[in-house]
């Protein structure tokens, strides 16, 4: 299993030199928020599509 400080460091090496700091905090954002929604699916905290827009219809 790959680590957290693995992966944001691969995920790092991957931009290129020109990179400023935004640009790195933006892509381990963006790693966070997908590590946090595949945790949310492996436990089981989903809601299908009907839910889904019956929620968006009380907004």
């Amino acid at each position: 299993m790959i680590t957290i400080k693995k992966e944001a460091l691969e995920v790092i090496s991957r931009l290129p030199d020109s990179a400023n700091m935004d640009d790195i905090m933006y892509h381990l954002y963006v790693l966070d928020k997908i590590r946090k929604g595949q945790e949310a699916i492996k436990d089981g905290k989903i809601i299908s599509v009907e839910e889904l827009k019956k929620e968006m219809k009380s907004w």
